[in-house]
């Protein structure tokens, strides 16, 4: 096998679409990184516990992960601009009312957990077209994907910060006021796109074309290849250090590391953004195992009570490596499914995704408890190792090249 990689030719990317593309997707990513401490701390004051904040942050995935393959579909019937161009609206409505609500008094859990669960609907309705958006804003896709990814580890970096700094000033109204913002300015951004798209004739049934695209999915042996590792990776590397990894730096350092290790991952993203954008390999999914076995450090330096400075270059190097994984493998997906079927295909990749992380948190305490805290971290960076491997031994994704 080889893996060989080149230097990407310098190609036009700034286009008008592609800046307005580009401002879409970088506000409501900064306003998505805002939203888990404005939620956190408004469902706290409002004297719900840890378990309001649970359910309100779990009604929104739960939602997402419920929803996302009907937004496929939709997507792919509608286009995806529409569909998106309606969820930022819907959303901006959601989180408007939300910001109204902790603005006039404190609104109930019930009320807090539906309005959650209607944006994290919305959120399956976006979130299929923003891999087929790429291919129509941009010519170079790896290019425009890598310089999306470094947007989105910038908004992990400063999203949160700046939540932390406003909602102590003036509380969690004012910081929900500006996530309603930044979905409107998503939206009108999607809206100034010229595309020449046009919807998909009618004809099959709701139910036959997500069956057609359960069937693309299930063609391609790279593609479900890589998703059915990713139930173990997802679960049990990604989801379980999470949690138990800022566990362990609490415990060990404090919490102000635990920030500042979360901005290194994030500038560690912006680094493997940046030399994916440069590096063409001519097999991604081989070179991409790089990636996962690079964020298997992550689980592995918590367990090893680390100092400040080794913890953030550690998780710097998991950050790059994540994120060159991800650039390699959204122009994979971009490149190698039909403009037609992409959505629903993609719809099926992010469901599953979403589900194996989500289950994952849910099992790191108990499992913690059964095999201690260290011994986990340990389990889950040797494991994401192994399945980093899987992919080089998988013949369809070893052998797969570039498009």
């Amino acid at each position: 096998m080889t893996c060989a990689a080149e230097l990407a030719p310098a190609r036009p990317l700034w286009s008008s679409n592609f800046r307005f593309y580009f401002g879409a997707r970088t506000t409501s990513l900064l306003g998505d990184a805002m939203i888990p401490v404005a939620l956190s701390v408004g469902v706290l004051q409002a004297g719900y516990g840890a378990t309001g904040v649970g359910y309100a942050l779990g009604a929104w995935l739960a939602a997402v992960a419920l929803c996302m393959l009907f937004g496929g579909v939709l997507a792919d019937r509608f286009t995806p601009r529409r569909m998106m161009v309606l969820a930022d609206f819907a959303r901006f409505a959601l989180q408007a009312i939300t910001a109204v609500l902790f603005a006039v008094g404190t609104p109930s859990l019930v009320l807090i957990v539906a309005l959650q669960f209607l944006s994290g609907a919305a959120t399956a309705m976006f979130q299929p077209g923003v891999a087929s958006m790429v291919p129509q804003v941009a010519d170079d896709v790896q290019r425009a994907n890598g310089t999306l990814r470094i947007a989105e580890s910038m908004a992990g970096v400063l999203g949160p910060a700046l939540a932390g700094v406003l909602v102590s000033i003036s509380g969690p109204a004012v910081v929900f006021a500006i996530y309603a913002a930044t979905y409107a300015v998503s939206g009108a951004c999607l809206l100034a796109l010229k595309l020449d798209t046009a919807p998909a004739a009618a004809g099959a049934s709701f139910v036959s074309e997500l069956v057609e695209g359960w069937q693309a999915f299930r063609a391609r042996t790279w593609l479900w290849s890589v998703i059915a590792i990713f139930g173990l990776y997802g679960c049990f590397v990604v989801g379980v250090s999470l949690p138990i990894g800022a566990e362990l730096v609490i415990d060990h350092l404090n919490s102000t590391a635990l920030g500042l290790g979360l901005a290194a991952f994030g500038a560690g993203g912006a680094i493997g953004g940046t030399v994916a954008i440069r590096v063409r390999p001519r097999h991604p999914l081989a070179a991409g195992s790089i990636g996962w076995a690079l964020f298997a450090i992550y689980p592995l330096v918590p367990a090893l009570n680390p100092s400040l400075p080794v913890l953030m270059a550690g998780w710097a190097v998991a950050g790059a490596g994540i994120a060159f994984w991800s650039v390699l493998w959204s122009t994979t997906v971009q490149t190698q499914v039909p403009p037609e079927l992409l959505n629903r295909v993609y719809a099926y990749d992010v469901a599953g995704s979403l589900v194996t992380m989500a289950l994952g948190r849910t099992l790191a305490g108990p499992l913690a408890g059964i095999t201690g805290t260290v011994p986990l971290m340990v389990s889950s960076a040797i494991l994401g190792v192994f399945c980093a491997a899987l992919l080089l031994v998988v013949p369809a994704t070893r052998r797969l090249r570039v498009r």
